[in-house]
């Protein structure tokens, strides 16, 4: 690593890798960027179904915080996408591949605060971060929280 200037602020670092290898990281990140809207709704769906029988629209919006005008949008993209099914004026569901979707991010996201936790960040700041985490977090990343996870639980 070398240590660069930049006039009176904090020395910048930089990791030699190849651009290739750098190219693939914001890749990455712009795929999960991508896929953390279908994320967000399918988790989201399968806990109002869970908690209140189904996951209606407006119910969606309102958690989300976001405008009913775009849940209606982003239905559609996921309809189109296999991950929800759902009839005029009616209730969202998921598909399978819907359902398959929801437990993964769910699990993902179990991870994460726990091993925030783990480090002593309180639960409801954990919550919050993990929603960013959770979509950008690799498998090999996830299992060292898991591995980290159950090698404190081993020495409890």
């Amino acid at each position: 690593m070398t240590k660069l200037q930049s006039h009176g602020r904090e020395p910048f670092e930089t990791v030699d890798r190849a651009p290739e290898a750098q190219a693939e990281g914001f890749a990455t990140v712009r795929q999960a960027h991508e896929s953390e809207m279908a994320e967000d709704y399918v988790e989201l769906i399968a806990e109002l179904i869970e908690t209140r029988g189904e996951a209606r629209p407006v119910e969606i919006a309102e958690r989300l915080g976001v405008k009913p005008p775009t849940v209606t949008k982003n239905i559609s993209r996921l309809k189109a996408a296999g991950l929800v099914r759902r009839e005029p004026y009616r209730a969202v569901f998921l598909t399978d591949a819907g359902q398959k979707l929801a437990e993964a991010c769910r699990q993902r996201h179990r991870i994460v605060v726990a091993f925030l936790c783990s480090l002593g960040i309180d639960g409801e700041t954990a919550e919050r971060d993990a929603e960013g985490i959770e979509h950008h977090v690799s498998e090999t990343t996830l299992e060292a929280f898991e591995h980290a996870l159950m090698q404190s639980r081993s020495h409890k």
